[in-house]
């Protein structure tokens, strides 16, 4: 059979007739051809108090005390180490000066500062390192309480930690569920047998995530002490002393009579200790005020002078008795 033959016995086509609705011109296509990326909607501007407000200015540009502050524990570090150098050393040579001569005063000033600057720093290392250590303890005695605990004891300590703050009773329920759940999962359906606890292969959780970081951090007020801080926490203790012991015993460097350096030396340990005081009240934020700043100041200086005082005051009572 021939193709044209196949083609004259094929069922005729049909047109189908499509109705005319007025309202389908109108119609935009399901698929535009020159589509256009939608555009974000404005925010309204009932949302932003500065229409409201009488000045007319937005809660962005209002400012306050914005100052930055230092990491708190090298702060503790720094006052702690200027604060030993600068009173420990000028105490020390206050003593010596009623002795008469700026040499002995030098000698025993300069073996006070780097033995107390190394005895400062492995004081620092020693107890960052024993923060840590007590930390890690916590960390897996918590952690285990938490994996033989039933969900109603873990549900009362989350509402001790977060219903004096004003979280309901329900919302702590369902945090300590998702911490739980987090930490250790499948608790309610497998109960945690000895083995397991023994094992450790059912403890899950992390550093930073799970009911116990949760219950030291805010319950307890405990972070992980990294071990690079056992180390900045020595060196930056170590540095201070030895930086602010050295500024008692510029005096004696060059006059060799001991009782005129000990005037210099007081007159510029004094004009240390008020600036850094006030620098202590600034970078703490204790500083709120002029007021602030000047107790912070003269609360430093009393400090270093009843050290020093009591120092050369001991010294005068031994020689005399002697």
């Amino acid at each position: 059979m021939s193709p044209s033959s196949s083609d004259s016995n094929a069922a005729p086509s049909v047109p189908l007739s499509r109705p005319e609705n007025p309202q389908n011109a109108n119609k935009p296509p399901v698929w535009a051809i020159d589509s256009v990326a939608p555009t974000s909607q404005p925010i309204p501007t009932a949302r932003c108090s500065r229409h409201v407000r009488p000045d007319g200015v937005c809660c962005k540009e209002l400012k306050g005390d914005e100052r930055t502050l230092i990491d708190p524990d090298v702060i503790r570090d720094v006052v702690i180490g200027l604060s030993d150098g600068l009173t420990v050393p000028f105490a020390l040579t206050a003593g010596l000066s009623s002795l008469g001569e700026s040499r002995l005063v030098v000698l025993g000033g300069v073996a006070e500062l780097i033995a107390g600057a190394i005895s400062m720093g492995i004081g620092g290392f020693l107890a960052s390192q024993a923060e840590r250590d007590h930390y890690r303890f916590l960390r897996d005695t918590t952690a285990a309480r938490v994996v033989r605990s039933c969900d109603g004891e873990m549900e009362r300590e989350v509402a001790e930690v977060l219903a004096p703050i004003g979280v309901d009773e329900r919302t702590c329920r369902a945090v300590a569920r998702c911490l739980r759940e987090v930490e250790v999962p499948n608790s309610s359906s497998n109960p945690i047998t000895t083995h397991d606890l023994e094992s450790n292969d059912s403890l899950r959780w992390s550093k930073e995530v799970g009911l116990t970081p949760f219950l030291l951090k805010f319950g307890a007020g405990l972070e992980e002490v990294p071990t690079s801080r056992l180390y900045v926490s020595a060196f930056t203790i170590g540095m201070g002393y030895l930086i602010g012991g050295i500024i008692p015993l510029i005096p004696y460097f060059f006059i060799p009579r001991a009782h005129v350096a000990l005037l210099y030396s007081a007159i510029v340990t004094g004009i240390v200790l008020l600036v850094f005081g006030a620098v202590k009240a600034h970078i703490t934020g204790a500083g709120v005020g002029t007021g602030g700043y000047v107790w912070g100041a003269f609360s430093t200086l009393c400090v270093g002078g009843v050290a020093a005082a009591a120092a050369f005051g001991i010294v005068k009572a031994l020689e005399g008795g002697a």
